[in-house]
């Protein structure tokens, strides 16, 4: 398991401290050193405690799941049929077929006001792997990369594994978890190579509006280089409620030459399975780059999903099936939000974008005594662990729950954030069972004490 270690409190023009990585024993081993330095996405790792809870005959309420439970829609799914149907099963173009290149550029260009050149975009199996190519190809060992945090983990797991610096952007909960000037100023310099900005954002569904990002933008233009990179995830751009829009910043003035914007098909249209997402490059030169990297990963993504990837994005018949899906996660945010703040020992934000809501837990956290009981815990399980984590252990195993931590959207920033993320990708009635027994475990204190010292695993 990995431990990252924050930079100490600094001037900008400071040089902070490198992480610092918890490796597995010293000595040639089986796996090269590097490899014991990367992180991963803890949602993965939880399945099979769901699992394991399963086993023992009782459903789990799986409020855990980044996917959309919406089918995919018919046209798209017919389009997919007719490209296997038409022989579209070979190797193609590493940085994407040239019709779907076309249809990203055109949708993205029309949506925020640009002029994209489809030379400029390459297509992923997901989005994944343009984040570990934005690594990769753009942060020199020791230089720093600022995220979110909360925020989504790749951005954090890659860190150790290049050796770069990491710089959390720690969201606070009176902002609206949104990215603040107070924030942001202190953490830009000379050394910072690489940013990341997620709206609407994973998990905390907030969505920033243009003056916000007109105010992220003065500042990187002032403290930052020409070749500091911003990846923007937009992965739910399509994903907003109550007249909120989402705002790309490549189309605030300046930023678009700083900007990479990834997006792609698994949340706009319910198709996580399909693979398919793209990162849209500042320059054609850079694609270039990204084409190398994906023909020594993957060679390139299967043609037919590409072509159905295309329906998905000039099709009339999108935009009212995503309508549809978007007023169903709504109706299930306002069930969830309100459920919650009716729990004494639970507050939740209303969040604009997205299918999660992120409620803090910290009272029922000191009702139940797990700060407490967390740092009783022996320093190996406390370090991977929280007392967020204890609660949504005991959730998952006691009342047939699964959630997600706080700390597995990004270590460092962590401490002393004691909230959920709570999936409202599931059925209202599953929801709404969910909350009462949220609320009822939020207020059993004495099976919170048994299930600590019931010698269950305490970590993820």
């Amino acid at each position: 398991m990995i431990q990252l270690i924050p930079p100490a409190p600094r001037a900008v023009t400071e040089r902070p401290h490198p992480a610092k990585i918890q490796l597995f024993p010293r000595g040639r081993g089986l796996f090269a050193e590097r490899a014991n330095r990367i992180g991963t996405e803890a949602a993965f790792g939880l399945g099979a405690r769901v699992a394991e809870v399963e086993a023992l005959g009782e459903r789990v309420i799986r409020c855990n799941i980044g996917q959309p439970d919406y089918p995919l829609p018919a046209h798209i799914a017919e389009a997919l049929k007719r490209a296997i149907d038409g022989g579209h099963t070979t190797y193609c173009d590493p940085q994407g077929i040239p019709e779907l290149r076309g249809a990203i550029a055109r949708t993205l260009g029309e949506r925020h006001g640009l002029d994209i050149d489809p030379g400029r975009v390459v297509v992923y199996p997901g989005h994944r792997p343009s984040i570990g190519f934005a690594h990769l190809a753009y942060v020199e060992a020791g230089q720093e990369v600022v995220y979110p945090s909360p925020g989504y983990p790749l951005y954090e797991s890659f860190i150790p594994y290049f050796g770069s610096t990491p710089v959390p952007a720690v969201l606070r909960e009176e902002d609206g978890f949104g990215l603040t000037r107070e924030v942001l100023e202190p953490l830009l310099g000379d050394r910072t190579a690489l940013i990341f900005l997620n709206f609407p954002s994973n998990p905390t569904g907030g969505v920033a509006t243009r003056a916000q990002l007109r105010e992220v933008a003065e500042l990187i233009l002032e403290r930052t280089g020409p070749h500091t990179r911003v990846y923007s995830d937009e992965s739910y751009e399509a994903i907003t409620f109550d007249g909120h829009e989402h705002v790309s910043i490549a189309s605030i003035p300046g930023m678009e030459s700083r900007t990479i914007i990834a997006s792609g098909c698994s949340k706009t249209f319910s198709w996580t399975g399909g693979r398919v997402g793209w990162a849209v490059y500042p320059t054609a030169r850079e694609a270039q780059m990204h084409r190398r990297l994906a023909i020594n990963h993957f060679a390139s993504i299967s043609p037919y999903n590409q072509w159905a990837a295309v329906e998905a994005l000039t099709s009339p018949l999108s935009a009212p099936a995503v309508a549809e899906m978007v007023r169903g996660f709504k109706r299930r945010r306002d069930l969830v939000v309100a459920g919650l703040n009716a729990i004494d020992e639970i507050r939740c934000h209303t969040p604009r974008g997205g299918f999660y809501v992120f409620p803090n837990v910290g009272e029922a956290l000191d009702t139940l005594g797990a700060v407490e009981a967390h740092a009783r815990l022996p320093e190996e399980v406390r370090r991977d662990s929280s007392p967020a984590t204890l609660f949504q252990l005991f959730l998952l195993h006691e009342y047939r729950v699964a959630t997600m931590d706080r700390r597995s959207f990004s270590v460092l920033g962590s401490e002393g954030q004691h909230h959920l993320r709570i999936s409202t990708a599931t059925s209202d009635e599953d929801l709404a069972e969910s909350v009462r027994r949220i609320g009822a475990a939020a207020a059993d204190t004495a099976g919170f004490q048994r299930f600590v010292g019931s010698g269950a695993k305490l970590t993820l």
